[in-house]
């Protein structure tokens, strides 16, 4: 296990060994090289209770991996596939079917411009990345179109700390006090929708000053939003 006070490091540091059977769940920055697991990017290493080993850094880079939920926009449409920007090195492809109940007669009607919701099925930096829209068991489980509400970006630390369990405090404290859904994902986007736009921009700027502030400190800032907002 990486341990809770691991230290910074940098690209091409090894950060533990691989087990006898060959068998490790990598996620972003982090490579199998020979016999040890290696870091391509500064950061610090991060396990997940599963196992999963990744490298938490603030690069607003996104670098694609299996698994990921990503937020991203259609940018071109094909015949079969919605070609989507997810912020990565290249575009990401979407199977027009890969959505929950479509078929040939009855697929989702987006355009250029749309935002949706996606988990990264194949990640290779020789092949296009691939999306879907539904869990592995078929289901949208939350997967899909995004409509309205707003967007902002921010670092790839702060994205899977907001995805993290139990919830951020920020978003547990907004919870309290507004109304909301919200999308994060793993690519630095957040997607925002409230009933009321101010609301939807307090949350935004919330979230965003979260990122340096401990649970107390969230608090009051959120305090401090709301009561501008009401007044």
């Amino acid at each position: 296990m990486i341990s809770a006070g691991a230290q910074v490091i940098g690209p091409g540091d090894a950060i533990a060994a691989l087990p006898d059977n060959g068998e490790v769940r990598v996620g972003a920055g982090v490579i199998a090289d020979e016999r040890l697991l290696r870091t391509v990017k500064a950061g610090i290493p991060r396990q997940t209770r599963t196992g999963k080993l990744w490298t938490e850094g603030r690069s607003k880079r996104y670098i694609p991996c299996v698994g990921d939920n990503v937020i991203g926009m259609v940018i071109d449409r094909h015949s079969e596939n919605l070609i989507l920007d997810i912020g990565g090195p290249f575009p990401a492809v979407l199977n027009s079917l890969a959505f929950e109940g479509a078929t040939r007669r009855n697929r989702p009607k987006l355009g250029e411009g749309d935002l949706v919701y996606a988990r990264v099925t194949l990640a290779h930096k020789d092949v296009d990345t691939e999306l879907s829209c539904t869990e592995v068991s078929g289901k949208a489980g939350g997967y899909g179109p995004l409509k309205e509400g707003l967007t902002i970006n921010c670092s790839s630390a702060l994205a899977r700390r907001l995805l993290a369990a139990p919830p951020a405090p920020v978003l547990a404290a907004l919870g309290q006090t507004l109304e909301y859904e919200i999308a994060v994902g793993q690519n630095g986007c957040i997607w925002i929708d409230a009933p009321a736009p101010a609301s939807a921009v307090l949350i935004a700027n919330a979230i965003e000053r979260s990122e340096f502030l401990d649970e107390d400190q969230v608090k009051l800032s959120i305090q401090k939003l709301t009561s501008r907002m009401e007044a």
